[in-house]
């Protein structure tokens, strides 16, 4: 048991090219959204929601918008950057099952949050935790999981007409793949290279 765990922690991706397009099962998707709304979060406050996105003109609306971010990234890149660039593969928009877009209340649970005095941003760690849970339960079900970055909050709250003050976090691509890569496209693109678990240790004080 224990060893499944981890080895679903290390298989999971970032996917984005792999999606087949191949629905995801009613029951799947109960246990997934279950897990995610199992994550911890500070106070109880339990701040995430889960908008469901499975409409072909609203997906094609948020993929037109990404593109546009994507090239407002690529104009501030040069040389070896851009070529690498060019040939990553940043979102599986149209290609997965669904997308799921994970917002945050920072209005839930309040107006005394057990837990978030000191710290503001404990609630939007909470959601972070949701969307790790999600990931994983969907990586442990076989399925693939992209998170897209390239938007516009502003863009994807009118979009979506998400309430002033709820914040988007997430939009993630889901569905089934047809494999998952065993290095991570940045990786294997030549982007970033991951570095040791040793030099993000430290003991008692800040080192190095």
């Amino acid at each position: 048991m224990t060893q499944g765990l981890y080895d679903v922690i290390h298989r999971r991706r970032d996917v984005r090219a792999e999606f087949t397009g191949e629905p995801v099962e009613a029951e799947v998707l109960r246990r997934i959204l279950t897990a995610a709304h199992a994550a911890p979060s500070v106070g109880l406050s339990q701040p995430w929601d889960f908008v469901l996105i499975r409409s072909d003109d609203v997906r094609k609306a948020f993929h037109e918008h990404v593109r546009a971010e994507r090239d407002v990234f690529a104009a501030t890149l040069t040389g070896d950057a851009a070529e690498r660039f060019a040939r990553i593969k940043i979102d599986g928009v149209l290609e997965s099952s669904l997308s799921v877009v994970i917002t945050y209340d920072p209005q839930r649970g309040g107006p005394a949050v057990l837990g978030r005095h000191a710290i503001a941003d404990a609630g939007l760690y909470s959601v972070c935790l949701a969307i790790q849970n999600l990931w994983l339960a969907a990586t442990a079900e076989g399925l693939g999981v992209g998170w897209v970055s390239f938007y516009r909050e502003d863009f994807l709250r009118d979009l979506l007409g998400i309430p002033d003050g709820i914040r988007p976090v997430a939009w993630l691509c889901l569905g089934p793949v047809s494999h998952l890569e065993q290095v991570p496209d940045l990786e294997r693109h030549g982007w970033r290279q991951r570095r040791p678990v040793a030099e993000a240790i430290h003991e008692d004080r800040w080192a190095g």
